[in-house]
């Protein structure tokens, strides 16, 4: 490990010493600030939020944007926290699991499972929980920053999936695995490479959305599950939701996978909305002839 990264380590092994309900104080506070400074995903969260909540007056959307980063704040800080203590100790902070029953009942199964987990509350927590019950992989893409694939390693310690870069060879793992029984997790509200997806509404626009998910769950017959860890209020902790896909993720016709795919992850997104990374830029490819709505006028 880099002396530098070695540094980042000791930092997140002290300040992980704080309360996680003080860390998300200073989170939150980090939030406001980027709203007050209307910072670029100020901005983009913004512009998410009027395409999903149409139906609010300025005024109400702007305490909804500011409510997202503040969550969003709350999202960064907790990861000293939860990559801090260790896979194992941060295990302790889920405080309940709702919908455990269908994970098991998937697992038992042995037709193979997949995890879709969107970009909503605390998913490095997610990846600890679900490997501590299963041996898993998950599709990702590797940092900017190579040396902190080393980082990662160290704070997962034995709770860390088998990482599958997002290429020709990892798909390969990955139809493996499922054709053995095994588990895969992947974020379906990733945006892919234009000319590898499909667009398909995603809170009534449409969003560039990946296709690889439902060709697995049509190839293999895996069983697609949607999941997420919940930020519980004042920093008690996480609750873990595992909810059914819903009917046509696995279909052969594309379009209609897809439009299933979104509607899984906003059937998600409504149970904690705004712990959503709503300053994610989810819409900018858009059908040709269609502007980016992230532009400012």
């Amino acid at each position: 490990m880099r002396p530098d990264i070695a540094l980042l380590y000791l930092f997140l092994r002290v300040a992980a010493l704080l309360p996680l309900r003080a860390l998300h104080a200073v989170g939150a506070g980090i939030g406001s600030l980027m709203w007050r400074l209307k910072t670029r995903s100020a901005h983009y969260a913004s512009v998410n939020l009027a395409i999903a909540r149409p139906e609010l007056e300025a005024a109400a959307r702007s305490v909804l944007t500011r409510q997202a980063l503040r969550q969003a704040g709350r999202s960064a800080a907790e990861i000293v926290k939860v990559w801090g203590i260790g896979a194992h100790r941060a295990l302790g902070l889920v405080k309940e699991v709702r919908g455990g029953e269908l994970f098991e009942a998937a697992l038992a199964s042995d037709k193979g499972v997949i995890i879709a987990a969107p970009h909503l509350g605390c998913w490095e927590l997610l990846n600890y929980w679900l490997c501590s019950r299963t041996e898993m992989a998950i599709l990702y893409r590797p940092p900017h920053i190579q040396a902190l694939e080393a980082l990662l390693r160290k704070v997962r310690a034995g709770l860390a999936p088998e990482q599958v870069r997002a290429e020709g060879a990892g798909v390969r793992t990955l139809f493996k695995r499922l054709a053995s029984g095994g588990t895969v997790g992947i974020l379906p509200d990733q945006k892919p490479r234009q000319g590898e997806g499909q667009f398909a509404p995603f809170f009534g626009r449409d969003a560039l959305t990946m296709v690889l998910l439902p060709r697995l769950a049509a190839r293999t017959g895996a069983t697609v599950l949607y999941a997420f860890a919940e930020r519980l209020p004042r920093g008690e902790g996480f609750r873990i939701h595992i909810l059914p896909a819903p009917e046509g993720v696995d279909a052969a016709d594309t379009q209609l996978a897809c439009k299933a795919l979104n509607q899984g992850v906003e059937q998600c997104v409504h149970r904690a909305f705004s712990q959503y990374q709503w300053h994610y830029k989810r819409f900018s490819v858009q059908p040709p002839g269609v502007p980016n709505p992230y532009r400012s006028p």
